[in-house]
């Protein structure tokens, strides 16, 4: 088998389209008034024609022994969802990303909490690190009267935690990673069509169109990219080079949205930074 030449490199290709989707996401949200039920809908609707369309075309059986654990799991990843959009709406791109890539600290916590797992003590470090990134990293949302927003940011990451949670669940059960993947697709753009349904659409135009899917298309090959980089490269590496999304987001921020980040704003981003990658470290 030839060897992947870009191994970890994947993950830089990753952020490069996470952060174009955050950039979508903001600029639908802004330019065109676009909520975030129909965000979340393109978002996740691309993942489930593509996926979809690749397992009907490769004959894969959709059927599942666990329909129980792939509900939670898929609830849990749609809230997040939802969450994290709710904060790239309405924080600085820089700072919603962050908040919600803090999910590997409450996956942590969420397995002392449930599994009774007991981690070293360099992961207690890692975690007590991460969490004061992100009461440093809030102090700005605070003070510009955004408690709301960021808090209900910072819950993104704990319900992707959890999401993660019951992922490796259903991993240790034999579940395939598309199925999965599918069904969290298909149950979030269920769940945010009926939502969208409910607030109002707003029929997109041939300005708004290729935003929309640029959202969707940019998540799907993001998500895509991630997987790779996770298969190819080195675990540490790809740990590392994940938190590039959130340095590229506030760059981007800072360059088409006008967003400013003050010292507590780096100060906080920087400790979660380092907390996740030191709680990556063999």
């Amino acid at each position: 088998m030839q060897q992947d030449k870009l191994g970890s490199g994947w993950m830089v290709v990753a952020a490069f389209f996470l952060t174009l989707m955050g950039a979508g996401v903001k600029t639908a949200g802004n330019r065109f008034g676009m909520h975030l039920y129909e965000l979340v809908f393109w978002r996740m609707a691309a993942g489930v024609v593509i996926l979809g369309g690749h397992a009907l075309w490769h004959k894969r059986d959709f059927c599942t022994r666990y329909p129980k654990q792939h509900l939670w799991r898929s609830l849990a990843g749609t809230a997040a969802l939802l969450l994290f959009f709710y904060g790239m709406l309405h924080l600085p791109l820089g700072t919603a990303v962050t908040l919600n890539y803090t999910s590997p600290f409450f996956l942590a916590l969420l397995s002392v909490l449930l599994l009774k797992e007991r981690p070293p003590l360099r992961v207690w470090l890692a975690l007590s690190a991460g969490m004061a990134g992100v009461v440093v990293l809030l102090q700005p949302s605070f003070s510009a009267g955004q408690t709301w927003d960021a808090l209900l940011c910072l819950a993104s990451g704990a319900g992707a935690g959890y999401a993660y949670l019951k992922v490796r669940e259903l991993s240790l059960l034999g579940e395939p990673a598309w199925r999965i993947v599918f069904y969290f697709s298909l149950t979030a753009a269920v769940v945010s069509a009926v939502a969208a349904t409910a607030a109002g659409w707003h029929a997109p135009d041939w300005q708004s169109l290729p935003v929309l899917l640029g959202i969707g298309i940019s998540a799907t090959l993001g998500q895509l990219a991630l997987t790779r980089a996770y298969h190819v490269g080195r675990k540490f590496t790809v740990s590392a080079l994940s938190y590039l999304t959130v340095v590229l987001s506030a760059l981007l921020g800072a360059a088409f949205f006008g967003e400013t980040l003050g010292g507590w704003d780096v100060a906080g981003m920087i400790l979660v930074i380092l907390a996740g990658i030191a709680g990556s470290l063999r």
